[in-house]
């Protein structure tokens, strides 16, 4: 079964029990699906499209996560980790932050970088090895700090 099944699968799962919390999220994500389909006229996305539209998602929980803890409304904050949660379930295991250092080292490495300018060479490196698996500003304030 690929992601996009999945995601169907699991929404009228949630529809017939009755969890309003993961039906409106998988509901806004078969959405957001969708309209990509339509935008590639029609054709059927792939595994890494449906990943990178949930990322997409969790990475705007988060920023408004974030906006809402420091405007105090920790109940909106709470919400939001709640649709995050619920989001997390189709990604990759995440790396831990010690296997995060360890691919940037192998990466530095592999690269021959030497400073800050080769950041950009790193972080190509890096794509692939971390995408889905990691937080993209996590990994690169660790290239950051072991360039500097």
């Amino acid at each position: 079964m690929n992601l996009k099944e999945e995601v169907d699968s699991d929404f009228k799962t949630a529809f017939k029990s009755g969890d309003h919390l993961s039906k409106s999220v998988l509901a806004m994500l078969r959405s957001e699906i969708k309209n990509k389909e339509i935008d590639n006229k029609g054709q059927e996305l792939s595994d890494d499209d449906v990943l990178g539209i949930i990322m997409s998602e969790i990475k705007k929980r988060k920023d408004s996560q974030k906006q809402y803890a420091d405007a105090g409304r920790n109940d909106l904050a709470e919400s939001e980790a709640a649709e995050i949660e619920v989001l997390m379930k189709y990604m990759p295991k995440q790396l831990t932050e010690e296997e995060v250092k360890k691919l940037i080292e192998d990466a530095i490495s592999e690269v021959g970088a030497e400073g800050i300018k080769d950041l950009g060479k790193v972080m190509a490196s890096l794509k692939d090895k971390v995408k889905g698996r990691a937080d993209g500003s996590l990994v690169a304030q660790i290239v950051k700090e072991k360039l500097s």
